[in-house]
Parts: structure tokens; sequence; C-alpha cells
């Protein structure tokens, strides 16, 4: 008899732990809502002169939080994701030139290669990668590099926006971390 009430009240005690446990999680997160992600994931889209969408970059933002970025946190030299988590991917719903480069419409991976004065823009076929541990150069679609510019105020967390051209043909894609960033030029491929 004592060992079903100590049972008893052990289940009670640990149903009742349970509901203080649920009830402090609607607090903060909601029922059943992971908290915010550290590095959110993001989208741009770009659309023409007559609101078509043209380009779409889904994108994960991680944020400096005091850290040396370029040449520490992402080494110079080495291919990264362009972002955290996922690989970064950009669809193209028509085709396009990247630089001089047309490329076909479709959904790639953007790698890049971080260097003190230019990046290498990487439109890679393979895609939903985790990060750029799969990466694999047979899968390169087009490679440029573009030079780094030096933003006149802090970025603190990964960015990316879309900077339509003044002749309204073409658009750069604007990619910026910390206090540098790059320009990717994108045309109509016609």
């Amino acid at each position: 008899m004592k060992r079903i009430l100590l049972t008893t009240l052990c289940l009670i005690g640990f149903l009742g732990f349970q509901d203080v446990l649920a009830q402090e999680t609607e607090k903060t997160n909601g029922p059943n809502f992971p908290k915010l992600d550290a590095s959110p994931l993001d989208m741009i889209v770009h659309r023409d002169q007559s609101d078509e969408v043209v380009m779409r970059v889904i994108y994960s933002r991680p944020q400096t939080r005091d850290r040396e970025i370029f040449g520490k946190l992402v080494p110079y030299g080495e291919v990264w994701r362009t972002g955290a988590n996922e690989a970064t991917e950009i669809t193209l719903y028509k085709d396009m030139k990247i630089g001089n480069e047309v490329v076909k419409a479709g959904t790639y991976t953007i790698f890049t290669i971080p260097d003190e004065k230019e990046w290498t823009i990487i439109l890679n076929k393979s895609i939903h990668t985790w990060g750029a541990y799969e990466y694999t150069d047979k899968e390169d679609y087009v490679r440029i590099t573009v030079p780094v510019r030096n933003s006149s105020s802090k970025i603190e967390n990964f960015s990316m926006s879309i900077e339509q051209e003044e002749d309204q043909a073409g658009a750069n894609l604007l990619m910026g971390w910390a206090d540098k960033y790059v320009k990717v030029p994108f045309s109509p491929a016609g």
C-alpha cells in the first residue's frame, strides 16, 4: 500500500513539474515553438519593370557579435557557404547574365571565396546542401570575381539586397557583412 501511495505521489509530482515546464515554455516561445535561430533565414526577391519575379535568394543571416569576420571567422581563400546553416540558394526565373556569363533559369547554390581585395562568386548546380562541406567545383556553373568595397557603416547581420541599375536593365546583388560588401552584376540574357 505504501508503494502504491509513494508511486502515486511521485507521478503527481512529475506531472505537476511537466505542467510548470510547459507553462514556462509557453511564456517564452509559445506552445512547442522553437526559439529564434541565431542566424535566421531570410529571402529577397527581385522584380523587373513589368513586376515579374526575376530572381529570389534564400539565405541565413549570421551576426557579427563583436567577432572579426573576414580573414578570421570566414577565412580568406576558402569556399564559404555565403551565410550560415544551409548554403545560400538563388533561383533565376529567366535566363540571366552574371557578369558576362549567361546562366539558364533554374536554382543554384551561391558559394563565395572571400579575399581581401576581391571575392570569387560561384553559382553551383548542387542544391540543398549544408554549409560548404559537400562543395565540389565539378558542379560549378559560373565563376566570376568582383571587387570588395568598404561599407560606410557596420553591417551587424550578414545581409543581401538588390540594387537596381539606373538604366533599369540590370541589377546588382549586394552581399555585405561587418565593414565589407560586394556587388554581383546581373542583367537580362537576351
